[in-house]
């Protein structure tokens, strides 16, 4: 029996994950691994093997224990002072899809396999999402 080997040929489906009242955690580590395609028995590690996913209610998705008052997103512009911190309390008000691309990100690959499948993540802040015409399927986060 020979090993499969994924190649361009694999039809990606449409997810939609919904992050409300969910860890915000387990909700990126799901969507990490529909992203990368480990969900799909034909997973190949070198290959771009993963599917789209929609995350809503991004802005309903909880933090556990003080990481509100303790987790900082940080990002700084190269120069001398230019370090840059916001709260997460102040993020998850003001730009939450941005912090769940963040969780995402950071679980996927570094390298253009996770770059390439991190063009694949669509996340909103409510309920409604732009990608009806693509009849995405409902993903239950465990």
């Amino acid at each position: 029996m020979s090993t499969f080997m994924a190649n361009n040929t694999i039809e990606r489906k449409w997810y939609v994950i919904d992050a409300a009242n969910k860890p915000l955690g387990k909700t990126a580590v799901a969507a990490a691994n529909i992203l990368r395609g480990k969900h799909r028995p034909e997973f190949t590690p070198h290959a771009d093997c993963g599917e789209f996913v929609i995350i809503v209610n991004a802005s309903k998705a909880i933090l556990t224990g003080k990481k509100l008052e303790q987790k900082y997103y940080r990002r700084h512009s190269g120069y001398i002072g230019g370090l840059k911190e916001v709260q997460y309390k102040t993020l998850m008000a003001t730009r939450p899809e941005l912090a769940m691309e963040l969780a995402v990100k950071g679980m996927l690959p570094h390298n253009s396999i996770g770059a390439k499948s991190f063009t694949r993540l669509k996340v909103y802040a409510g309920a409604n999402h732009n990608q009806q015409a693509q009849q995405p399927v409902n993903y239950e986060v465990k």
